[in-house]
């Protein structure tokens, strides 16, 4: 790990909102498509788990899990409106109980290894993801049966009432249709497990022609896809292991765009520039702050209120300017309706200094942690050490690997006292954010905070998704002091300037990635 002290947090905040003083990019670019047809983008250092998405839960990766394959139905590209459309379903009837789904199968769909699309594959994909039984497999765990009614009819039961699970079957990382053939064929030990660290048995646009961990992924337009044809025939995706080494190649040309990762003075430069084209497109994207309640002053709610207050939002949001706004609601944006679950938090500095002249000197230190991959996160845990210091609380900036802050949820030895952590939620249902983040239980409830009123009404908002329900958890999480949703973010892409369909492309539910199918040059 790496340990940053807060020195001269003036000077951070100056560094960012001035980018051309700390290194800003001077694209020349590229004027001209490319001639043969290649889209070459890149990842920022390796996607982290192969393009298996039974397995990969991620981010980045999206780029190649989502173009690769596909489930029955997805996410409307274009817009904020998180709007649930069909793919390899034609459409869709859900029972008035949310236990029974009847989707209608698109004919004339081929797997990449030539296996027609029918109704037995839906079935051998559930199977599959359950076997594999990673971070995903909870999206179908309720399912009680999959049954076709000949080839291109199937009908899911639930074994309880679930009015999320339409959302699961869209979201990016939802179950995905898998070739039953290839699945058969290549078994093996671990259910093809191996075999998809390099290959694939999508329906998607493209089909995996390399993957060579920590160095190069490429996709090749499928002659045989059921819709229309790519522009781009192959896309090259060398992996990066530094951002300046991916600004440079794109300035230079030599990147169609860059997608994700983008440092906040490289962002501003971009903005700015007239040589390319950049995009601030709609995500649930969020930067959050998480509290411990068990450490320091902050066992109380008292004085996890009297922190919130003393956070001056609006000035931690400012950076983020032209891809990201200050929160005002305890969810991601796009998730629930504009004047519900709002946070409400007054900024009053009072408080938290009243309370900092009456603790013991070993309260009066406190530690706020990052994901040390993130500049982003990074800077907004300097911003908030220096809003603490005049008040009173001394406040170290330290770096943590994310694989560290993974393993805090139900084992928070060892975690700081403040967290400054992103994520967005697997779909678009407020369920599917209060649920991970708020519940005992819950994969990203890093700091181990727990509401009992939360607790006991999400199970009601699992089975009706009713907005009333997650308006009320969104208040009791924020007025726990332990989740204080502060950025709202968008994705943030540069593209040469020949590069179309970008926001057409791209979904509000899949951060990082765009469909490149509807990508083209001009």
């Amino acid at each position: 790990m790496t340990v940053h002290r807060l020195a001269a947090p003036a000077a951070v905040l100056a560094c960012v909102l001035a980018a051309a003083a700390c290194g800003s990019p001077t694209p020349t670019g590229s004027a001209k498509p490319p001639a043969d047809r290649v889209l070459r983008l890149s990842f920022l250092k390796d996607p982290g788990q192969p393009p298996d998405p039974d397995v990969f839960y991620a981010g980045q990766g999206l780029l190649l899990t989502d173009n690769l394959y596909e489930g029955l139905l997805r996410y409307r590209t274009g817009g904020a409106n998180p709007r649930i459309t069909g793919l390899l379903a034609t459409s869709w009837k859900e029972s008035a109980d949310h236990r029974e789904i009847t989707l209608k199968l698109r004919k004339g769909v081929k797997f990449h290894d030539g296996t027609p699309f029918t109704a037995d594959a839906v079935k051998a994909s559930f199977d599959r993801r359950l076997a594999v039984d990673q971070g995903p497999a909870y999206m179908v765990k309720d399912v009680a049966s999959v049954t076709g009614e000949g080839d291109h009819e199937v009908v899911i039961r639930l074994k309880k009432p679930n009015a999320v699970f339409l959302s699961y079957l869209a979201s990016p990382y939802g179950p995905r249709m898998m070739s039953p053939t290839a699945l058969k064929e290549h078994a093996g030990s671990d259910d093809a497990q191996t075999y998809l660290r390099t290959h694939d048995i999508g329906t998607g646009a493209y089909t995996l022609s390399d993957a060579k961990v920590g160095a190069h992924y490429g996709l090749k337009a499928f002659p045989d896809y059921w819709g229309h044809k790519p522009y781009f025939t192959s896309v090259d995706l060398p992996v990066l292991n530094d951002d300046s080494t991916q600004q440079l190649k794109f300035n230079n040309g030599q990147l169609a765009a860059i997608l994700h990762d983008l440092s906040t003075s490289a962002v501003q430069s971009y903005r700015k520039n007239t040589a390319v084209r950049s995009y601030s497109l709609p995500t649930m994207q969020s930067l959050f702050l998480y509290v411990n309640p068990r450490l320091s002053f902050l066992t109380s709610q008292a004085g996890r209120w009297a922190l919130f207050q003393a956070i001056n939002a609006k000035a931690v949001a400012a950076p983020f300017a032209g891809r990201g706004t200050r929160s005002l609601q305890a969810y991601p944006p796009n998730m629930i309706a504009d004047g519900k679950a709002t946070q409400d938090v007054p900024y009053n500095t009072a408080a938290l200094r009243n309370l900092a002249r009456t603790l013991p000197a070993g309260q009066k230190s406190i530690t706020i942690g990052y994901d040390s991959q993130s500049s982003d996160l990074q800077l907004i845990a300097n911003l908030i050490a220096a809003q603490l210091s005049p008040l009173g609380i001394t406040a170290k900036v330290q770096g943590y690997p994310t694989s560290q802050i993974f393993g805090w949820p139900g084992h928070p030895k060892g975690s700081p006292e403040l967290l400054v952590a992103g994520g967005w939620p697997d779909a678009s249902p407020p369920y599917t954010w209060a649920h991970i983040n708020w519940d005992p239980d819950g994969g990203l409830n890093y700091l181990n905070c727990s509401v009992p009123g939360i607790t006991r009404l999400l199970p009601k908002g699992e089975a009706t998704g009713a907005d009333q329900i997650f308006d009320q958890v969104g208040h009791l999480a924020t007025q726990s002091g332990c989740w204080y949703n502060l950025v709202d973010l968008d994705d943030f892409m540069v593209t040469q300037p020949w590069l179309k369909g970008v926001p057409q492309s791209h979904s509000v539910a899949a951060p990082f990635t765009l469909k490149l199918a509807d990508l083209s040059a001009g």
